[in-house]
């Protein structure tokens, strides 16, 4: 039998939603964001060397700056997109 892609979506929408029902969301996401965390932690002490507190502390700061960098590139693409849509309706 043949599944639609719309088919196929609202299935995995609604495994999601049963999935979240029976679970805790940060339970569910817990070792994936200590993954993401340990890839901060990587960068600004890759040897250990640090006091725990301040590994964290700039693990942190490393996790925002990521988040802020992509914030800053939304924004960019975003005012990209919006100077190309002017152009063609001043063109049109």
């Amino acid at each position: 039998m043949h599944v639609t892609p719309e088919q196929r979506a609202l299935r995995g929408r609604l495994g999601a939603a049963v999935l979240h029902s029976r679970y805790d969301s940060r339970y569910l996401t817990q070792a994936a964001r200590r993954k993401f965390l340990e890839r901060f932690i990587n960068e600004v002490d890759p040897y250990r060397r640090l006091p725990e507190a301040e590994r964290l502390r700039r693990a942190e700061q490393a996790r925002q700056a990521h988040f802020l960098r992509l914030a800053m590139a939304s924004a960019k693409a975003r005012a990209s997109r919006s100077k190309r849509r002017q152009w063609k309706a001043d063109t049109a």
